[in-house]
């Protein structure tokens, strides 16, 4: 079969691989029908993280289950399944408690098993980590499906980790698949208003479609001041940051207001620090970390299948999976919000 390897920075290529096999009675083989890149995957293909070795690509799929191991009960062959980012068993502890990724268990794709870039993929643990659909979806349906695996899920847990709830004024760090997930997620849950920092007249579009109210152009001080001028000179009861660097999570504490709360799911890069001493002379909560997806799909599913939630304008460039090293650049150049592949 054909999937995504990552030789070095910035060179993607697309190889022939061995065909995955039931290697575990815990397992499934999927036939992925649908999968992209993320935001993460950058810092490989940047260098940012090494590459000592050839390495498998892709953390979010979609797919059909072509064969089962012998313990697996919850899925069958045929069934249309989601599979979240992390991989969980289900039953642990940190599971039961909704931080799947947390398992005692848990395992990451392309790195403790296959990429999710290719044509099919071995899901370890399939009971706990695969989420099947009512049916097979049609295929308009699949791309707000895919942004399940991660930047919904994702988004979600921003605003959550932030108790975003009706009334509340909300501002995102991020016009990346994650931060207008967020802004979406914030709607989703009765933000009163939302503002969106974003410099990209596309993105802004997508941001308004979401639900935000508000764009604000200019950051630090700047952005934040432009901030409490929209909110009554007030800065933002919760603030979602969706990038993960030091800029970004100094724009969120420069912009909640004293008691208020930041809800971070940026993957962290080029070291975001926390001001304890500032934190606890304006009471502002800080919560968040790596999203456990797998628990927040099936509330998340039945909004997409009844039709009141619809995260896939996040997707605005498509290509066939032999194009992954141009979904990367075009990624990388921010050419695209977020490339999807169909193998």
């Amino acid at each position: 079969m054909r999937a995504t390897v990552l030789h070095g920075p910035k060179d993607v290529r697309l190889e022939d691989v061995p065909d995955p096999r039931i290697e575990d009675p815990a397992d499934a083989l999927v036939r992925v029908t649908a999968a992209c890149v993320c935001g993460s995957d950058l810092w490989p293909y940047r260098g940012i993280r090494p590459t000592p070795q050839p390495r498998r690509l892709g953390h979010e799929f979609v797919g059909v289950v072509e064969e089962t191991g012998a313990a697996v009960t919850r899925v069958r062959p045929g069934d249309f399944v989601i599979a979240p980012f992390a991989i969980s068993d289900g039953t642990c502890p940190h599971c039961r408690n909704g931080v799947t990724t947390s398992c005692e268990r848990g395992q990451w794709w392309g790195s403790d098993t296959d990429g999710a870039q290719g044509e099919f993929v071995r899901v370890p643990l399939a009971d706990g980590t695969l989420v099947a659909t009512p049916g097979v979806p049609d295929d308009a349906q699949v791309p707000a499906l895919l942004a399940l695996s991660d930047v919904m899920g994702t988004g979600h847990h921003a605003a959550r980790a932030a108790r975003v709830r009706p009334g509340r004024t909300v501002a995102v760090v991020g016009d990346g698949a994650v931060g207008l997930c967020a802004v979406l997620a914030a709607r989703r849950l009765g933000a009163e208003r939302i503002v969106a920092f974003s410099r990209h007249r596309d993105r802004q579009a997508v941001a308004r479609r979401f639900g935000a109210t508000d764009v604000v152009e200019l950051r630090g001080d700047e952005g934040a001041a432009a901030v409490r001028e929209l909110l009554g000179g007030v800065g933002a009861d919760t603030v979602l940051e969706c990038v993960g660097t030091r800029e970004s999570m100094a724009q969120a504490l420069a912009t909640v207001r004293p008691g208020g709360a930041v809800g971070y799911v940026g993957v962290p890069a080029g070291g975001p620090e926390l001001p304890i001493d500032r934190l606890f002379g304006t009471n502002v909560t800080v919560g968040g970390g790596v999203a456990p997806v797998r628990a927040y799909l099936p509330e998340l599913l039945d909004d997409v299948l009844d039709g009141t939630l619809d995260p896939s304008p996040v997707f605005d460039l498509e290509l066939p999976l032999a194009e992954v090293a141009e979904a990367y650049a075009a990624m990388d150049e921010r050419r695209t919000i977020k490339p999807l592949l169909r193998p």
